[in-house]
């Protein structure tokens, strides 16, 4: 179930690194305004994560009831309330713009930039939440090859309409935004169509009981969309700090941002995989094979992101210089890879934990730490660290909070599964 997800996530943070490399191409100006839009990317997604995994969750416990129809019905609304709740986001930011840009210290010269691409972005933004939900439903039936295919069909071509739309069209930043529109509203086009030919949603939802419903989904996505708002809340703090250094240390985090994403690809993927599984055998009361399954995902976790953190430490100057022709963007970029990457192996196992107790119905757990990881952890280190030694410091705060928030997790996860173990003890 892994693999396909795997080729899929990996596919997309593709594209997002290529639509940086063509954006940098363009100047230092344009680069720092996808800097900006980073946290507020977070933000739409952390909200259509949390969906997606109250999805998972909910819909795989009733088709394990034996409850098809109600299955289907559950999938149905899930698209109909991720929809919505994503639309009034996007609205919201639309009209706060202005306000959120100089609340992360974005220079009044970038502003005018950053409005003529937001309409194309929030628009983006959108199209892709409703290709998620779709993508959801299909893996709470144990389907991960049609999100997984359908990730890569998308991200090549937006991969491809991304020099048309950027340079041959001459509509430069707003022209990535436009390429991302086309491919996930053209992938929408195919996987709500597979999802009705496999009657996996239905929208007769005055049959489902929508109150009881909503509560069920509620009780799981509340506490779960909470958690992934977390990271992009601490992303715009964290931005905020990188401003204090200049436009040119907002591109390079911008960009390391991105890395980030692309070097935790596996992370993610094993965070969409497991939850089914582990839903399954927590249904069937099998506690021993689900610490069996958690500790060789942690191990593997752990050794490929250290492993994968030494990559990005050798070819630090390389990847700078592929990334940006500004060569002060390029020396904090390379300041970046030599210290972050390799304290991934800390975030992805704090990643994993947040998505197991999920799964394991934990949400509250989840949720503790999450916000123990950035709060306690990633942004204390992060402000210490520029207080001492500027934004090398900053960058090494950054190494030791996500170390210390992986050992942070992991007891809190193995505390969770006690308490479990105990209380279904007879």
């Amino acid at each position: 179930m892994t693999w396909p997800m795997l080729f899929g996530v990996l596919a997309l943070m593709s594209f997002q690194l290529v639509d940086s490399i063509f954006i940098g191409q363009l100047g230092k100006d344009p680069l720092a305004a996808l800097g900006f839009t980073l946290p507020m990317q977070q933000l739409v997604i952390g909200l259509q994560v949390g969906l997606g995994i109250a999805t998972t969750a909910i819909v795989s416990r009733t088709l394990g009831a034996g409850d098809q129809l109600r299955a289907e019905r559950l999938g149905g609304l899930v698209v109909w309330v991720g929809g919505i709740l994503v639309l009034i986001l996007a609205i919201s930011l639309w009209f706060l713009r202005d306000q959120v840009m100089t609340l992360l210290g974005a220079e009044p010269a970038l502003l005018p930039l950053i409005r003529s691409y937001w309409i194309p972005w929030l628009l983006a933004a959108w199209t892709g939440a409703m290709l998620y939900f779709g993508y959801s439903v299909c893996r709470s039936h144990g389907d991960t090859r049609t999100p997984g295919y359908l990730m890569v069909a998308t991200s090549l071509l937006n991969i491809a309409l991304d020099p048309l739309y950027i340079f041959v069209f001459d509509w430069g930043l707003p022209g990535a935004a436009w390429a991302t529109v086309t491919s996930f509203g053209l992938g929408a086009l195919v996987v709500f169509p597979r999802l009705a030919r496999a009657t996996w949603i239905r929208f007769d939802l005055l049959q489902l009981g929508l109150r009881k419903a909503l509560r069920q989904l509620g009780a799981i996505m509340a506490p779960a969309m909470v958690s992934q708002l977390m990271p992009p809340l601490a992303a715009m703090l964290a931005t905020a700090l990188v401003a204090g250094f200049g436009s040119a240390a907002v591109a390079a985090w911008g960009l390391g941002t991105r890395l980030e994403f692309f070097s935790i690809v596996v992370v993610l993927a094993l965070t969409m995989s497991m939850p089914p599984m582990i839903g399954q055998l927590l249904g069937a009361g099998d506690l021993a094979t689900i610490r069996r399954l958690v500790r060789l995902a942690v191990r593997f976790v752990v050794v490929w992101q250290l492993v994968l953190g030494l990559v990005w430490l050798a070819a630090s100057g390389v990847v700078a210089q592929l990334f940006t022709t500004d060569e002060s963007v390029r020396d904090v970029l390379g300041a970046y890879l030599v210290r972050v990457p390799l304290s991934y192996s800390g975030l992805g196992v704090c990643m994993l934990m947040v998505s197991i107790c999920n799964a394991l119905g934990l949400s509250l757990r989840a949720l503790l730490v999450s916000v123990l990881r950035l709060f306690l952890c990633f942004l204390p280190f992060l402000w210490f660290g520029a207080q001492l030694a500027g934004i090398n410091g900053l960058m090494t705060g950054a190494l030791i909070g996500n170390l210390l928030a992986g050992v942070m997790a992991y007891g809190f996860y193995r505390a969770g599964m006690a308490r479990l173990r105990q209380s279904r003890k007879p």
